[in-house]
């Protein structure tokens, strides 16, 4: 793995924020103060679709390899094969409530046993994405209940779900956008939040526009 930079032009050394280069993909990290060597590659990716009947899915896909030749109990994956390649699908309502469900293993260390529990994905239905779901996954699918990483996805397909309905409509008006007080940046007594949804603000009145400073982020 090589990294290189983005232009020929002189560079300083690090701390300083550089964008970077690896096997195309930027990345806008600070330079690595020792070289190294690449040893575990882990892909997530989401994917939010609006179906035709009105419902929504979320996919998720976790994939795990090795850049070197890697000793497991059953035998030996070499470098670049799949270690784990594992697959979740939640279809929700507008209400971000999951009506089906459906998971699959197509890569594992433990070829006919790892996936035997992907069945179990279907006791996710029923369940809304709301304050307390994260909590309920853990109750039905942690620990010996589920596979550690598939149930990994569901938080992150969460969060994508939260995503793929914005913009759709789906909210009212009136209600408070759902990303208010989810983080640093738009918390309800902020400045970005007194200059983008100033009706929602709780914080102090300020007179004129809210400057968005390092020291009033």
């Amino acid at each position: 793995m090589v990294f290189t930079r983005s232009d020929a032009n002189p560079v300083a050394p690090p701390p300083y924020n550089v964008v970077l280069h690896c096997n195309n993909i930027t990345m806008p990290l600070p330079l690595p103060p020792v070289p190294r060597q690449p040893l575990h590659h882990r892909n997530i990716s989401m994917r939010g679709y609006k179906r035709d009947d009105g419902l929504f899915d979320i996919e998720g896909h976790l994939h795990d390899s090795k850049e070197i030749d890697f000793n497991l109990a059953t035998g030996v994956r070499y470098a670049g094969d799949s270690i784990h390649s594992m697959w979740l699908r939640i279809t929700i309502n507008a209400t971000l409530t999951i009506v089906d469900a459906e998971a699959s293993t197509d890569a594992m260390p433990y070829p006919g046993q790892c996936n035997r529990i992907t069945p179990e994905y279907k006791k996710l239905i029923g369940l809304s994405i709301r304050p307390g779901f994260t909590n309920q996954v853990r109750n039905l699918l942690g620990g010996i209940h589920g596979c550690t990483h598939i149930t990994e996805l569901v938080s992150t397909l969460a969060t994508t779900a939260f995503q793929t309905i914005a913009g759709q409509g789906l909210q009212p008006s009136t209600s408070k956008p759902f990303q208010l007080d989810r983080c640093h940046a738009l918390r309800t007594d902020g400045p970005s939040v007194a200059q983008y949804y100033p009706q929602w603000y709780r914080g102090e009145k300020h007179d004129g526009p809210v400057s968005l400073t390092p020291d009033n982020p």
